[in-house]
Formats: structure tokens, C-alpha cells, sequence
């Protein structure tokens, strides 16, 4: 299973720019698949039912939604004002705080079971997030981490990603997701990250695979008239391979889980 051997900036303005992107984010995103959740009950030693879930970086709740089928009592916490909106528009029910994982609004020892990122701890500076999750859990709660990444085993996707590469300045192919161990090791704070690799594939109309690139925070700084003729040509090269106009995309899931030790206190 292929992980990125490097960490892309979180430069703000990409982060920025997906509020210009929420509701084609939310329509045309991939989700996760069943097996996350049940690796993250393994790798955690706790089963989602019950537990108290803060997902950091909820973006438009696509993960929020998802742990909340599992029976988790979620918290989202998101930046972006157009995000955030479409989560509460989608999960009207769930709490929401406008915050960033670099400096949670949480009193020390909040009891959360498990601090989630989903698509999202690259954009935070990892030597304040992980302590700032290790705050906010319970002793022996977790921090879990994890993305979809365009499996480059897979002939088209490469292409593809080499095609982006090419159009898109500044676009990193294949590193969206860092090498989370490593990082969450060298803060040397003692901690014992376990990383599990999945796959799978989800089958959706070109026309969705083609919104869920513009969602990317490349395309999404780059404005609409810029994207447009690059997801044109990208609709041309891939009916060439897709001819029914329905796209196979697999994802490659890494997903790196880090207990806090039940006898240290955070910070």
C-alpha cells in the first residue's frame, strides 16, 4: 500500500479555499468505507457506540454522518464559516464549534473517547494538534487519523495524477496524506502510533468524479475559470478509458491511531 514520503505545507490559503467549494465538497466527496470504522474499534480497544467523538476539520460531515451511523456521540469542530454551514445543514442535530485542531476551545481532560481528522490533520502543525488531542482525551482515549488517497497502483489513477501534476501549480500527486507515525513520533512525547493500510473503490458518474477533483484545494484556489479547461481535458482522457461514462475510483485508506497513556498527564 503506497503512503506519501513527504508532508505537504498546510499553507492557509488552500486550506481557505474549500469554503469556496462546500456544497460541490459535500455533493461529490467520497466517504469511508465500513472497514475504517471497524479497524478504528480494533486499534482503539473501544466500540464506537457510546463513545464520545470529537471530529476535527469536519468539513461539510462527511465523516460526522458516518460516525454517528456507528452510534458515536459526535462534536464536529470546523473553520470554515461555508463548511461548517453545510453541516448544520446536513446534521442539524450535531454539536458544531467554529475552531482549529491547532488550539481546541475544550477544557484539559474533557473525556473525549476518540479525537478524529478525517482528510484534514495535514492542514494543522502537528507539534500543537497532537498535544492538543491528548488533552482533550481521556486517559487511554485515542487520536485517529486518516485519508483516501488515489491508489497509484492503479494505471489510470497514476496517469491521472501526472496529468494534475503537469496542469495544476504547486500540486502535489499522491501527498495529500503525511507520514503520520514518523511525525507523531518525533515530537517525542512517548507516544506509540499504529498504522493500518486499507483499500476500496467506490463507482460514480464522471460527472461526479470530475466535481470531487474541482473540490480539491488546488482547483478550488485556482477559481472555475481556471479549473474549467483542466477537468475538461480530464473528462476527455478519462471517457477514453471509461467509455460508459461510469469511473472506478480506488482509494488507498491509511489510517494511523495513537493512544493517550493512561497514566501521563497532557500538556
Amino acid at each position: 500500500m503506497h503512503r506519501p514520503t513527504s508532508r505537504p505545507s498546510a499553507h492557509p490559503d488552500l486550506a481557505r479555499s474549500f469554503d469556496t467549494v462546500a456544497a460541490q465538497y459535500a455533493a461529490a466527496r467520497p466517504g469511508y468505507p465500513p472497514a475504517l470504522f471497524d479497524a478504528l474499534e480494533e486499534l482503539t480497544g473501544r466500540p464506537l457506540t457510546g463513545s464520545r467523538v470529537l471530529d476535527v476539520g469536519a468539513g461539510t460531515g462527511i465523516a460526522t454522518r458516518l460516525l454517528a451511523a456507528r452510534g458515536a456521540r459526535v462534536t464536529a469542530v470546523e473553520p470554515g464559516a461555508a463548511m461548517a454551514s453545510e453541516l448544520r445543514c446536513a446534521r442539524p442535530g450535531t454539536p458544531l464549534v467554529r475552531a482549529l485542531g491547532d488550539a481546541l476551545p475544550f477544557a484539559d481532560g474533557a473525556g473525549f473517547d476518540l479525537v478524529a481528522y478525517a482528510q484534514s490533520w495535514h492542514w494543522t502543525d502537528p507539534a500543537r494538534s497532537v498535544p492538543e488531542a491528548m488533552r482533550v482525551l481521556r486517559p487511554g482515549g485515542a487520536l485517529a487519523v486518516w485519508w483516501n488517497v488515489p491508489d497509484p497502483r492503479v494505471e489510470w489513477v497514476r496517469e491521472q495524477e501526472a496529468r494534475l501534476g503537469r496542469a495544476l501549480p504547486g500540486y502535489h500527486a499522491h501527498s495529500v496524506a503525511p507520514e503520520a507515525p514518523e511525525l507523531i513520533r518525533s515530537l517525542g512525547l512517548g507516544l506509540e502510533p499504529v498504522l493500518r493500510e486499507l483499500g476500496w473503490t467506490r463507482r460514480v458518474p464522471l460527472d461526479t468524479h470530475l466535481r470531487m477533483l474541482g473540490s480539491r484545494s488546488y482547483f478550488a484556489a485556482l477559481g472555475p475559470g481556471a479549473a474549467r479547461p483542466v477537468l475538461a481535458a480530464e473528462r476527455a482522457e478519462l471517457l477514453g478509458v471509461f467509455p460508459d461514462g461510469t469511473v472506478e475510483e480506488r482509494y488507498a485508506l491509511d489510517v494511523t491511531v495513537t493512544l493517550r497513556p493512561a497514566g501521563r498527564p497532557f500538556p
